[in-house]
């Protein structure tokens, strides 16, 4: 069993930056995919990116490739999203979750955090 935290979201002007922290309890991340996902207001949950923990390979979505960053913290079992560039569009709550397969598939992922609003104005 993973549980998962989400920190670090907040509000912004657009063109502003935040960082999201994900840490993992339970177990370890070992060989799972870990991936960031937002929800806006009336609008279906949404793929952002993902990394696979063991290798360390990434997949982005278009809308934030170039904007944002993930990374993670082996010792710490953290994963980061540093967000730049952001614009009102950004808005969403974001969750991160862990799942066995390094995919962009939402139903793929098993284990969910709380979530942590982004709010981003013009």
């Amino acid at each position: 069993q993973v549980q998962l935290v989400e920190s670090g979201g907040g509000s912004v002007q657009a063109g502003g930056s935040l960082r999201l922290s994900c840490a993992a309890s339970g177990r370890t991340f070992g060989s799972y995919a870990v991936g960031w996902f937002r929800q806006a207001p009336g609008k279906e949950r949404e793929f952002v990116v993902a990394i696979h923990w063991s290798s360390g390979s990434t997949y982005y979505a278009d809308s934030v490739k170039g904007r944002f960053t993930i990374s993670r913290d082996n010792a710490k079992s953290v994963v980061y999203l540093q967000m730049n560039s952001l614009k009102p569009e950004d808005t969403a709550v974001y969750y991160c979750a862990a799942g066995r397969l390094f995919t962009p598939v939402i139903s793929e992922y098993n284990y969910w955090g709380q979530g942590t609003q982004v709010t981003v104005s013009s």
